[in-house]
């Protein structure tokens, strides 16, 4: 079943205003100590006065979702909690696939890198509770979303395109919360929420979800595991893609009244996962978080809330070819070796909302720092022995504003504005390793930009027809991350390499579309035309040592689009579909951008009574032949055009009281044997060819069955 906003007039975005940035030299920890303090001094104006929490109380549905629709222009809001097919997600990027416009860099099982609309990477922002977990390989083996597991937040949003302003610098393609709710409790009481899935490939996943409080305040807790074995593809060859996760955290809330919130939260999780595309496997995901949070509302008539958090993200990577494969006895990899990489991750952010009639403006300041280290070592576990090299470090000080015009009952002006300083400073001595290694000639050098970045959209709800058409212009400049920095080996042709000449990236896009809803019908269209400046590209090349990889700047341009619709047929069928396709031309050589997804559509077919449900979902993929081989990005390149390919999935699920549910699903019903054109190919450790690169297959016939308790 498609999720479809429930609302009937369509709800319109927040904005931004402009605000000038001094450029003071400031250290961070001064930056902190300014944000912690704006943190608490409101605390003084939280009124000792009784308050009325809702309830949490919310009756399972007995529906699998297929499709998620916008639930505002540019906007979309799920549930990462319901069950969807394909099989519930392992991780954040497997969640986000299933929402028109994403994809997966796969790799295997579990932890492929998100794509939106053919942009990977730090284009997109990703953040945790307000907060940002960055991973540590060179290589994105542990991409942000490998630190999320969907069922454990309550709120998914996604906001399209350079529309907002509010979640930090960048975010060219796109911002991704995954935000966990405030607990309300009207009197004392508690809540459970509990899962277990269980499917092919030795899939077992088990989720606890409980709180307990009282108008005053509230405890949280949340633990998750997920298990799965090596899948079988649709000719029955065993993919190497096995995992372990599991991850628990605890928040504390104090609810003094019913507009004011302290919250602390802190986390902690692991993993493993088998790569059949990499060299090496993750034997080690260690994450650490902690955060706090405060907000004050209905503070006055114009100030109406103040908001500030302050957050910590630690990754511990380990990556190795010995704990979960056998080394190869041959080549560079002969022998069991490892590498141990980490990622220290500090940010703070204070923001506020003034209301007067017809206006609302959010304004506020971020700041965030962190810190990459490395070490390795040859043998079983020897790099336990070497101490942690630090290689680099980065910061960013932001100023923020949206501002929203309500300029009349049916329009909407929207804006936004935001200036960054950003740095980042190279402590490598050295370039390379073993014979290749070399002097680093930008040893200890700070490299800094100030990136200016900003959006103005229109919103209009049509008077005749249950109908919003909206278009926005947006404009931003992204520094380069520290994949595009540190990883490459090379830099542009002349350039002593990647971090002394790679520039700042700088996308202007026009964003528009449409969105009509009736009690029959919902319908969507979401258009965008882009122009990057100075966009960041990879190459590949073999050499005698491997293959080296270089970054440069190019200009590119990029356009296309999502659709979708769900029709009402009877008062039990239901029929949707979704369509997405992105298109990318790097402008400077006259080739196709690499790494684009294909033409992907979704045709779904619900049919739902009382406390059940049926459904069938039928996903259709066009072939891409617009590759530039050998060139993509820090994770993935093209290394040969894809064939197109279908896959047919069945669904069901029965709600057995209000507080339990069964759901059900077989993907893949007839075993195709198919690949995705975003892709690693097979590495050679595993059997896969060495010299003619062949894409990962997808699961073959996949079965599935979870069970949802709530009360």
């Amino acid at each position: 079943m498609s999720r479809f906003s429930a609302d009937t007039r369509l709800c319109p975005a927040q904005a931004p205003a402009t605000f000038a940035l001094n450029q003071p030299r400031v250290r961070f920890s001064h930056a902190i100590a300014v944000l912690c303090g704006a943190l608490f001094t409101p605390l003084a104006l939280a009124a000792e006065q009784p308050v009325d929490h809702s309830q949490h109380g919310e009756e399972l549905s007995p529906t699998v979702i297929t499709a998620i629709a916008p639930s505002s222009p540019l906007t979309v809001v799920t549930n990462p909690k319901d069950p969807r097919q394909p099989v519930p997600a392992s991780d954040g990027g497997d969640y986000l696939k299933t929402i028109p416009g994403f994809a997966l860099v796969r790799n295997g099982g579990t932890n492929g890198d998100p794509v939106l609309r053919g942009m990977f990477g730090s284009r997109l922002n990703i953040l945790t509770n307000g907060g940002m977990m960055l991973g540590a390989c060179p290589g994105r083996m542990d991409a942000p979303t490998s630190y999320i597991s969907p069922e454990t937040y309550d709120k998914l949003t996604v906001i399209k395109g350079p529309q907002t302003v509010l979640w930090g610098p960048g975010a060219s393609a796109g911002t991704i919360l995954f935000d966990r709710e405030p607990e309300n409790f009207g009197e004392l009481g508690t809540r459970v929420n509990a899962s277990i899935l269980a499917g092919s490939n030795g899939r077992f996943d088990k989720v606890v979800d409980a709180a307990a409080g009282s108008p005053l305040g509230y405890v949280r807790v949340i633990g998750n595991q997920a298990h799965s074995d090596d899948y079988k593809d649709g000719n029955n060859d065993t993919v190497p893609s096995r995992y372990e996760k599991w991850n628990g955290d605890v928040a504390l809330g104090w609810t003094p009244d019913a507009d004011t919130l302290l919250e602390l939260t802190a986390g902690k999780g692991d993993g493993e996962a088998r790569y059949a595309g990499r060299g090496m496997d993750g034997s080690q995901f260690k994450r650490e978080s902690l955060g706090l949070r405060f907000e004050r509302s209905n503070i006055g008539e114009v100030l109406d809330k103040v908001e500030a958090q302050v957050y910590y993200n630690y990754a511990d990577h380990v990556m190795d070819n010995y704990t979960l494969r056998t080394p190869s006895g041959t080549g560079m990899m002969a022998g069991p070796m490892a590498s141990n990489v980490d990622r220290r991750t500090l940010g703070a952010r204070i923001k506020a909302t003034w209301r007067w009639a017809d206006v609302q403006l959010i304004g506020g300041i971020d700041a965030q720092t962190n810190e990459h280290r490395q070490r390795k070592g040859m043998g079983i576990d020897t790099y336990k022995d070497q101490p942690r090299t630090k290689d680099a470090d980065f910061h960013n000080y932001g100023v923020f504003g949206e501002l929203t015009w309500y300029a009349a009952d049916r329009d909407r002006l929207i804006s936004g504005a935001r200036l960054d300083r950003a740095s980042a400073k190279d402590y490598r001595q050295s370039i390379g390793s073993g014979m290749t290694a070399r002097p680093n000639p930008t040893a200890d050098d700070t490299r800094a930009d100030t990136l200016p970045s900003g959006f103005v959209r229109y919103e209009h709800d049509l008077a005749d027809s249950p109908t919003t058409v909206y278009a926005g212009l947006g404009h931003a400049q992204r520094f380069p991350d520290y994949w595009e920095l540190f990883s490459p080996k090379m830099g542009p042709a002349g350039s002593v390499n990647a971090f002394d000449s790679i520039k700042p990236e700088k996308t202007t896009q026009l964003d528009f579309g449409l969105q009509y809803k009736t009690a029959e019908l919902e319908a969507w269209a979401s258009g965008y035309i882009g122009q990057v400046r100075d966009y960041i590209l990879f190459s590949y090349r073999p050499t005698m040592m491997g293959t080296t990889s270089q970054a440069e700047n190019i200009d590119a341009r990029i356009m296309g689009g999502e659709l979708g619709a769900a029709y009402k047929l009877t008062d039990n069928w239901k029929a949707d579909a979704t369509l997405a396709y992105a298109w990318g031309k790097n402008s400077s050589d006259g080739t196709p951008l690499p790494q684009m997804p294909p033409l992907d559509a979704r045709f779904g077919l619900t049919y739902s009574e009382d406390n059940w449900s049926a459904g069938a979902l039928w996903r259709v993929v066009a072939a891409q032949n617009r590759i530039d081989e050998n060139k993509g990005n820090v994770v993935g390149k093209d290394f040969g055009k894809s064939g197109g390919f279908g896959v047919f999935s069945l669904n069901g699920a029965y709600r057995i009281n209000k507080n339990l549910k069964v759901s059900t699903g077989v993907d893949n019903l007839f075993g195709k044997a198919y690949a995705e054109h975003l892709n690693l190919a097979g590495n050679a450790g595993f059997g896969y060819p060495a010299n003619d690169p062949q894409a990962i297959n997808e699961p073959g016939r996949t079965l599935w069955t979870k069970v949802d308790l709530s009360f």
